[in-house]
């Protein structure tokens, strides 16, 4: 198998890298991963090696290859980053951890788990875009050997692959990849549909061919007759595209006409224009069918003509037009752009190929709200696109849908800021007019620089870019207004649902500002205001926190009227400077033991609320500062605490009993314990324990580490 990956490299890599980087490579996984099998049966080593051979049809160099045969050893063997780094050099080791990192990522279905999961991949692709051909040769070949797994396991992974895998090597332009993944995808999503179409297609394919036949010699004799050198040939639709067309359209298998497209591939642009004209002359073309690609590239770098003609017996055919290159890129997509990266001449062109994802990288960090940053993404990674005009010539790119608007702030954010009106093709249209292919778009702008944007305009556009850029002008020009709106929206929605201003006292917003992120209740108010924060992810938190303290208050012996008259100790070891009758608390935010530093804060309600001098909530003011009072340990108390801590390992039989057994021969009191593996198998486990100083929670930290498989140990925070 190795040999085969040698040879293909051969092919296509003339130069005088070496080759021998992926002999060793494959040796080194070869004994990283003996003893290892896949649920197929196979030696796991198959795995690494057939993600090496999907990588060399698309073409990478000799590091990218090495560290696919390597991809899997960091996460799955007792192999480490530096193990890599000395054996192959910071690069591969770089390459393969990205792609450790990314496969870590557990999959749910709920939305902020899916949002993690793209901002993990979009990061890992600005910063070497070749961990994600690797990511994705890696779950090619996993979905080709899906049916080794369990139903479930199968639709997990099928849905997963739909929703992110396949979009990301769209947006690459990586169709090769792109279209099995999907049509695997389909396949175990949806197995009764897709058997049906592969019995229809199959049934309709021999009096296809036919009809593809006549026209392919047809057009093969036409550019013979032009001198135009070509390769033509007929090429089946994918599955997937027959199967969301019958979908979308509501159309039956016997109404799809076009299961077959003639793909013609020529030396030259030139070339290209010309077998269009000897295509038109030879059948009539459908209106409003062709589609230039060539002078307008669609965002993932994919150029070629689309037409589609009435062929000989009557039926709609498509007809592709390129030059060999453009063909290598539709293909591989960025793959094919990768080798440029290393000469300087090109570097600027192949980061102008990847500006896009800059753009999104930058929007993705704004974005708090998991649901609009999936939005978000729908927009810029998966929907069609339409081409217009500026009055000067230049063509602009936009999401399908779109309006003068969205044009408006493509072309620059003050005259977005500025509209007043728009006029496409000449004459004066509404701001919410649907932008058409080929519409020569003129901005009409105010004087009036403090104007500004419409909320109704967030409704209306379509692009992410114009969404986010109107959104910044809320939250920046209207703060006091967005505060005061926010408030008066936040206070009426919580007597709707029957929650009264004074029950939120004490630890409840604090609480509700850690988990959203927020430093203070303006912030909460201004992104409310401004509509950057839905209350649909604010309330539900409040009425949890309110359910969480009605069950505490209940589980309390004496009444709080009693335990606000405690001494100043208050039993819980922490003297508090200047104040006699006081109730303590510890924040589980950031759980104080004994030995850390430590303030108060001084809560509504709640007497005053302990927390570590270096938690996040004190440091970045999401409290109000004046309420900091000065606290200390009482060194004569010796009293038991609560710690919470984690442990990440390389799951293996025993270590959970290996775990309990340390804790229980140094006689730690272990009061909660929840332990889970990965799809990646790794072990999460995590522990409440019973201390009494930060110097014992260290030392038991210690032990842990010690034990066989343990990657790390930490304190961890609510």
């Amino acid at each position: 198998m190795i040999e085969k990956v040698i040879n293909r490299v051969k092919e296509y890599d003339k130069s005088e890298n070496d080759i021998n980087l992926i002999f060793k490579a494959y040796d080194y996984a070869l004994k990283a991963h003996e003893g290892q099998y896949r649920n197929s049966g196979e030696p796991y080593i198959v795995h690494p090696v057939e993600v090496a051979m999907i990588l060399t049809n698309l073409e990478l160099d000799v590091s990218t290859i090495a560290s696919g045969l390597l991809h899997d050893v960091i996460e799955d063997t007792s192999i480490t980053y530096d193990d890599i780094k000395n054996e192959f050099g910071q690069e591969i080791a770089d390459l393969v951890d990205g792609v450790t990192k990314l496969g870590m990522i557990e999959y749910k279905s709920k939305v902020e788990q899916q949002a993690e999961n793209m901002r993990k991949m979009l990061i890992a692709m600005a910063k070497d875009i070749r961990v994600i051909m690797i990511k994705l040769a890696d779950r090619l070949h996993n979905m080709r050997t899906l049916k080794y797994l369990s139903e479930e396991k199968q639709k997990e992974k099928a849905q997963e692959t739909l929703e992110i895998y396949a979009p990301i090597a769209h947006r690459l332009g990586m169709s090769m990849i792109k279209w099995e993944l999907e049509d695997l995808s389909l396949r175990y999503l949806h197995p009764d549909d897709y058997y049906s179409l592969v019995e229809k297609v199959a049934k309709k394919r021999k009096e296809r061919e036919e009809s593809i036949k006549e026209l392919i010699d047809k057009l093969k004799e036409k550019l013979n007759e032009i001198g135009i050198k070509a390769e033509v040939d007929g090429r089946p639709k994918h599955f997937y595209s027959i199967y969301k067309k019958m979908k979308q359209q509501n159309k039956t298998f016997e109404q799809i006409y076009d299961l077959m497209a003639v793909r013609v591939i020529v030396n030259t642009v030139k070339d290209c224009y010309g077998t269009l004209g000897a295509v038109h002359t030879l059948w009539k073309p459908m209106p409003g069918r062709f589609k230039d690609y060539i002078a307008m590239p669609k965002p993932n770098m994919y150029q070629s003509l689309h037409t589609t003609v009435i062929g000989p017996k009557g039926e709609p055919f498509e007809i592709q037009i390129r030059t060999w290159d453009m063909h290598r890129t539709a293909e591989y997509g960025i793959a094919a752009h990768w080798k440029y990266k290393e000469g300087k001449s090109y570097e600027d062109e192949f980061d102008a190929k990847l500006s896009w994802l800059r753009q999104l990288l930058e929007w993705q960090r704004e974005l708090k709200d998991a649901k609009e940053f999936m939005e978000t993404l729908k927009i810029d990674l998966f929907t069609d696109e339409v081409y217009v005009f500026t009055p000067k010539g230049d063509v602009i790119s936009l999401p399908a849908g779109s309006t003068p608007i969205d044009f408006a702030y493509s072309i620059h954010t003050e005259i977005g800021h500025r509209l007043n009106g728009a006029k496409v093709n000449g004459k004066i249209v509404p701001i919410d007019y649907e932008l058409k292919n080929g519409d020569i778009v003129e901005i009409l702008t105010t004087t009036n620089s403090d104007r500004g944007p419409s909320r109704d305009w967030l409704q209306i556009v379509k692009s992410s870019q114009a969404k986010n850029k109107i959104r910044q002008w809320f939250k920046k020009e209207k703060r006091e207004e967005n505060i005061e709106r926010g408030e008066e929206i936040f206070y009426r929605e919580l007597k709707r649902h029957g929650i009264q201003q004074s029950q939120l006292k004490g630890d409840i917003m604090e609480s509700v500002l850690r988990k959203l992120n927020m430093h203070s209740e303006e912030d909460l108010f201004a992104a409310i205001g401004f509509g950057g924060l839905a209350l649909n992810q604010i309330i539900p938190r409040i009425k949890e926190e309110l359910k969480q303290i009605e069950s505490e208050d209940k589980k309390q012996n004496t009444p709080i009227a009693e335990i606000k008259k405690k001494p100043k100790i208050g039993g819980m070891g922490v003297i508090v400077k200047g104040e006699d009758n006081v109730m303590v608390r510890f924040s589980k935010c950031c759980s104080p033991v004994p030995g850390d530093e430590i303030v108060g804060y001084v809560t509504k309600g709640r007497g005053v609320s302990i927390h570590r001098k270096d938690c996040p909530n004190i440091k970045d003011y999401v409290y109000d500062k004046n309420r900091i009072v000065e606290v200390e340990w009482d060194q004569g108390k010796n009293i038991a605490y609560q710690a919470d801590i984690q442990i990440m390992a390389n799951d293996r039989y025993g270590l959970l009993t290996d775990v309990t057994s340390i804790l229980a021969d140094i006689k730690i009191s272990v009061r909660a314990v929840n332990a889970r593996t990965t799809k990646d198998n790794v072990a999460i486990i995590n522990l409440t324990l019973e201390i009494t100083s930060r110097d014992q929670l260290e030392k038991i930290m210690n032990k842990l580490k010690a034990l066989d498989g343990v990657t790390d140990v930490y304190r961890i925070s609510a």
